[in-house]
C-alpha cells in the first residue's frame, strides 16, 4: 500500500506538476498540509480530496496527465456492464439514490462488503456533496476500500427527473456514477477520465437521450473512443 504521508518531492510527482510550482501552492496555503521540522509534509487522502474539488478547474492537458497514475490505460466502459446500469433508476432521494447505486455495483460480484460501501460514500457525502451543477454527482468513498472489493467497478444510474442531492443553489440531479475503486490511482483516473467526458459537447444530452442501459453503454463507449482519437 503506498505511504500515507508525501513529502514535497513525493507530491509533485503525484500531482505530475514542477516541485516549485507545488511548494508555492503549499506556501500559499493553497494545499492541505503541514510542516514537521520546517519541512512539508502532505496527507494522501487530504490531497486526493483537494484533487477532486479542483477537478472542474482542470483543462485537458491537466487531465489527462492525471490518468497516467494508473499502470496503463483505463477504459470506463471496461469497468461498467448493463448489471450495474439503471435506466431510468427509480430513487428520489439521495439516501435511496445511494443505497440504490450500491445495489446495483453488488450485481458485478465484485462487491465484498455493501454495508462498509454504502457507510463510506454516506460519509464522503457529509463532508460535501458530490453533485455537480450540470446534475452529475460522483458519489465514492474518500479512500479507497481495498478489503471490500475484488476489483475496481462503477455503477450508473439517471433517474427520469432530477432529485435534491446537496446540489449548489438548490440544483438537482438525475444522473448518477458510482465510483468504487482498490486504489488511489485507480481512483483518479476514474474521475479524471469522468471529468474529460462530461466536458465534452453534447455528451450529457446524448446520456439523457439514452432509454436503456445498453444504449448508456454505449454513449459511454462512444465518448471515449472520441477522447483517443483527441
Amino acid at each position: 500500500m503506498a505511504s500515507e504521508m508525501m513529502d514535497m518531492e513525493q507530491l509533485a510527482a503525484y500531482l505530475r506538476r514542477d516541485v516549485r510550482e507545488v511548494g508555492k501552492l503549499a506556501s500559499r496555503g493553497h494545499l492541505p498540509g503541514h510542516k514537521v521540522g520546517g519541512q512539508w509534509r502532505f496527507a494522501r487522502a487530504e490531497i486526493n480530496y483537494w484533487i477532486e474539488t479542483q477537478l472542474h478547474g482542470y483543462n485537458e492537458d491537466q487531465l489527462s496527465a492525471l490518468e497516467t497514475h494508473g499502470e496503463g490505460p483505463l477504459l470506463l466502459a471496461e469497468l461498467m456492464s448493463e448489471v450495474n446500469m439503471a435506466v431510468p433508476m427509480a430513487a428520489n432521494t439521495k439516501a435511496s439514490a445511494l443505497r440504490q447505486l450500491v445495489e446495483l455495483a453488488e450485481q458485478s460480484w465484485q462487491v465484498y462488503d455493501a454495508p462498509a460501501i454504502l457507510e463510506a460514500i454516506r460519509t464522503r457525502e457529509e463532508m460535501g456533496s458530490t453533485a455537480l451543477p450540470n446534475g452529475v454527482a460522483i458519489p465514492h468513498p474518500r479512500r479507497p476500500l481495498p478489503a471490500a472489493l475484488g476489483d475496481s467497478v462503477l455503477a450508473y444510474g439517471r433517474t427520469t427527473t432530477g432529485i435534491p442531492f446537496g446540489g449548489e443553489r438548490g440544483a438537482l440531479t438525475d444522473i448518477f456514477f458510482l465510483v468504487c475503486c482498490r486504489d488511489d490511482a485507480t481512483h483518479l483516473q476514474v474521475l479524471a477520465r469522468l471529468t474529460r467526458l462530461l466536458q465534452q459537447e453534447r455528451f450529457l444530452d446524448r446520456l439523457r437521450a439514452a432509454e436503456t442501459a445498453a444504449e448508456t453503454l454505449e454513449v459511454i463507449a462512444a465518448g471515449e473512443l472520441e477522447l483517443g482519437q483527441g
